[in-house]
């Protein structure tokens, strides 16, 4: 929903009313995730998707009909639904859509904030509509009819935590009921320590994906604006400083990439003992075991170094700074969605680790 904000905003200045669509489930070969998300008007005007392509026509009519009855509906489309060929999901996939004469309060108001919430609907059984707000802190804005909120928290924070929305059943005094809990995270935060050619490389592709991005170097020339025009934020000043500014947290993927250790070490100690999801850094395989064995020597545990994702990245093959940025991002993305990329072995190629080919070296 936060991709159509401005389209939101757009609908409403027509003064015509328009609802929401947004995939509930999905099976088989659908090509849009749970979460997504389309507004339509009843004079035929379209923003988003929830098939990227495949049954917008068919979903925009759903709207239009519910914004005349003035009431939700859950709508599957899929191989078992007679009107398969004709929405074009012949070829195996089934998606369930929830259909809404308007844009709920509790919805916007999350996709306006900050993220690090869950909004809770009933999509399918009693009290059809209703919604609350799940924070990432455990608090509970507003309240379903009849079902304990103890349960739907608890799902909520997972689903949160997995950075997936999700459908769910649960039980109420009135029988049972079907949730979406549809997510908005925190937008996740890049951090690189090291401005030097692959941050150059990586900055861009982060923001590409989403990502706020800041840069920080205790080295004035490693930091300027020419060098990473696109950077959320840059500053110059040593870790401690940096990250205090900075503020670690769980939205937060750390790359250390000066490869520079009077500015690595310090670096990594503060971001090993942080919550953030991820922290990385150049280097080859004996450098990175002469790392720990220091950073052990400062009080860190073994857990705590065994968050240390070094060396940086998944094991692509490329030696170019884009490619070690591409595969840095890689795992970065493996690690944020749970994937399995962030465990693939990674190998280390024979040569010297003094350039910016051997400061990544596997």
């Amino acid at each position: 929903m936060r991709d159509l904000l401005i389209d939101y905003e757009r609908f409403s200045k027509t003064g015509r009313p328009f609802g929401r669509a947004v995939v509930t489930s999905v099976w088989g070969s659908a090509p849009r995730p749970e979460g997504s998300c389309m507004l339509a008007s009843g004079d035929g005007a379209i923003a988003g998707s929830v098939s990227g392509g495949c049954v917008e026509s068919a979903t925009a009519l759903e709207i239009e009909q519910a914004i005349a009855r003035g009431s939700p509906k859950l709508v599957t489309y899929g191989v078992t639904d007679e009107r398969a060929w004709e929405v074009g999901l012949a070829c195996g996939g089934t998606i369930k859509v929830f259909v809404e004469p308007a844009v709920r309060p509790e919805v916007l108001d999350a996709a306006r904030g900050r993220g690090g919430e869950v909004v809770a609907t009933i999509i399918a059984g009693p009290g059809l509509g209703s919604s609350m707000r799940i924070l990432e802190d455990g608090r509970i804005v507003g309240a379903l009819p009849g079902i304990a909120q103890e349960s739907v928290r608890d799902g909520a924070l997972a689903a949160l935590k997995k950075e997936s929305s999700t459908s769910s059943e649960f039980q109420s005094s009135a029988g049972p009921v079907t949730l979406f809990l549809e997510v908005f995270p925190r937008q996740p935060k890049l951090v690189v320590f090291g401005g030097v050619q692959i941050a150059v490389a990586l900055v861009p592709l982060a923001k590409a994906l989403g990502y706020r991005t800041i840069v920080a170097d205790g080295r004035q020339a490693f930091i300027g604006r020419d060098r990473f025009p696109e950077a959320d934020e840059l500053i110059q000043a040593w870790p401690e400083e940096a990250f205090e500014r900075i503020g670690l947290d769980a939205a937060s993927y750390v790359c250390v990439l000066s490869h520079d250790p009077k500015f690595d070490e310090p670096a990594l100690q503060i971001a090993l003992r942080s919550p953030a999801a991820y922290v990385g850094a150049i280097g080859s395989r004996k450098t990175q075991a002469a790392r720990r064995e220091r950073l052990r020597e400062t009080g860190l545990t073994d857990e705590q170094i065994g968050r240390l994702h070094g060396p940086i990245g998944l094991d692509l093959g490329g030696r170019q700074p884009a490619e070690t940025a591409l595969a840095i991002l890689a795992e970065m993305t493996a690690v944020r969605y749970r994937g399995r990329g962030d465990r693939a072995e990674k190998h280390a190629p024979s040569g010297s680790e003094g350039t910016e080919r051997g400061n990544r070296s596997r």
